[in-house]
C-alpha cells in the first residue's frame, strides 16, 4: 500500500470530498481516510440544495457561486444525477411581500439572479404553493438540488478511478502532525494535511477546537414518499420563516419588522430555529426541514413536536399529492457562533477546515478552489 502522498485528507464529508476534488484535478496524489465505512454524518443529511441564495452578498455569495460552477463540472463528469428547478420564496403577508420586494429590488446589484413574480406567475411555476393569500414570490434561477446520500456514495468512486484518490474506510486519524498522520493501520505521510472532520472535535487537536468556541447544531427533517409519476415539486419552495434565517435577506431594510413580528407571533419557532423549505429528490420524492438546536451534547431523541410544527407551517405555503412522511431523521453538524467557518493551523503543513455553518453543499466546492490556491489564514 502507497503511504506518500502530496495531500492527506481526514473526513470524506462534503468538505473533504471537495477538497479532495479539487486537489486531484490539480494533479495531486490525495489520501482520503474517514473512521467509518461510509459518509454518514450532516453531508448526507441534508436538503441536497447548493443555495446561492441563502449567502450573504460579497465574498459568500461569490464563493458560493464558484462552488456551484465546481460543482456542476463534477456531477455532469461523474454522472450523478441532478437538478436545477431554481427557488421560490413565497410570501402570504404584507411584511414579507415587503421584504422580498426590496430584495428583488436590491439584490442585482449584489450579484443575484432573482425577480418578483406574481400570484399566476409563481403558481406557474411550481403546481405546489398553496394559491390561498398568495402575495407572490421571489425566484431565482441559481439553486441546484442533489440527493446528498446518492452524490456522496458515488463521487468518491469517480475520484478513485478518474483521479486515482486513495480512500481508506474504517481507518480513524489518532494524530496528524507536520508531514505526518497516524492510523490503525500505520503511518501515512504528505506534506499537506488538512483536517476536515465535522462535528468530530475530541480526535484531533480537541483542546484548539474546544478553544476556538465551536458548537454543535442539530436539525430535524422529514422526507414523503417519491409524489406520483406526472408531477413534479419544480423550485425548492421557502416562505417567510426563510426569511429571517439567511444574512443574504439583511441587505432589505424592512427585514427587522418582519423579524418582530415573527418574533411575537411564532416563539415557538424562533426557539427551535426552524424556518421551513421543501426540495425534490431526482426520485421525486420531498425532502422538508429544518430546525436547529445548539449545543456540544446532542440528544440522539427527536422531538415530534418539532416535526409538528415544521408541518404545520408547511402547510401554509405547500401541499403535495402524497404528503405523507415516510423518513424522519436529525443531523449534526458543525458551526462557530461568530466566523462563517473554522480555520486553524496548528502546526506547519496540518490544517483543520471545518464548520462551514450549515452550508457546506452550497462553499465547499469554492471553499476548497480558495484553500488550496492560498496559503492557509489562521
Amino acid at each position: 500500500m502507497n503511504t506518500d502522498f502530496d495531500l492527506i485528507i481526514v473526513g470524506s464529508g462534503i468538505v473533504g470530498l471537495a477538497h479532495a476534488s479539487v486537489a486531484a484535478r490539480q494533479g495531486k496524489r490525495v489520501a482520503v481516510f474517514d473512521r467509518y465505512p461510509r459518509p454518514l454524518g450532516a453531508s448526507i443529511r441534508n436538503f441536497g440544495m447548493l443555495w446561492p441564495i441563502g449567502q450573504p452578498a460579497g465574498h459568500r455569495l461569490q464563493t458560493a457561486l464558484n462552488s456551484r460552477k465546481l460543482w456542476l463540472e463534477f456531477l455532469n463528469a461523474a454522472g450523478i444525477a441532478h437538478q436545477i428547478p431554481g427557488c421560490l420564496h413565497a410570501a402570504y403577508r404584507d411584511d414579507e411581500t415587503t421584504v422580498l420586494k426590496e430584495f428583488a429590488q436590491l439584490a442585482p446589484t449584489h450579484g443575484y439572479q432573482v425577480q418578483w413574480l406574481t400570484p399566476e406567475e409563481a403558481t406557474h411555476r411550481s403546481k405546489a404553493l398553496n394559491p390561498t393569500n398568495l402575495q407572490g414570490a421571489l425566484w431565482s434561477d441559481t439553486e441546484v438540488t442533489v440527493d446528498p446520500r446518492q452524490a456522496l456514495a458515488t463521487l468518491p468512486g469517480f475520484l478513485a478511478e478518474n483521479f486515482n484518490v486513495t480512500f481508506l474506510y474504517q481507518t480513524a486519524v489518532t494524530s496528524a502532525t507536520t508531514g505526518r498522520v497516524q492510523t490503525g493501520k500505520g503511518q501515512f505521510t504528505a506534506p499537506k494535511i488538512y483536517i476536515c472532520s465535522g462535528e468530530d472535535f475530541e480526535t484531533l487537536y480537541p483542546e484548539l477546537l474546544q478553544a476556538s468556541g465551536i458548537t454543535r447544531v442539530k436539525l430535524q427533517m422529514l422526507r414523503t414518499p417519491p409524489q406520483p409519476q406526472g408531477w413534479h415539486l419544480g423550485p425548492s419552495l421557502a416562505a417567510g420563516l426563510t426569511l429571517i434565517h439567511y444574512k443574504s435577506f439583511q441587505i432589505c431594510p424592512s427585514l427587522p419588522q418582519l423579524s418582530e413580528r415573527i418574533h411575537t407571533e411564532l416563539p415557538e419557532y424562533v426557539k427551535w430555529g426552524i424556518h421551513v423549505m421543501a426540495s425534490s429528490t431526482v426520485d421525486n420524492a420531498i425532502t422538508i426541514g429544518d430546525s436547529h438546536e445548539y449545543g456540544l451534547t446532542v440528544e440522539p431523541f427527536n422531538k415530534d413536536f418539532i416535526d409538528q410544527l415544521i408541518l404545520d407551517y408547511l402547510k401554509l405555503f405547500a401541499t403535495f399529492p402524497d404528503n405523507s412522511i415516510a423518513e424522519r431523521w436529525y443531523g449534526v453538524y458543525a458551526k462557530h457562533p461568530k466566523t462563517d467557518w473554522v480555520d486553524i493551523t496548528p502546526c506547519e503543513g496540518v490544517r483543520i477546515f471545518t464548520s462551514p455553518g450549515g452550508a457546506g453543499m452550497t462553499l465547499s466546492f469554492g471553499l476548497a478552489a480558495e484553500n488550496l490556491t492560498a496559503p492557509a489564514t489562521g
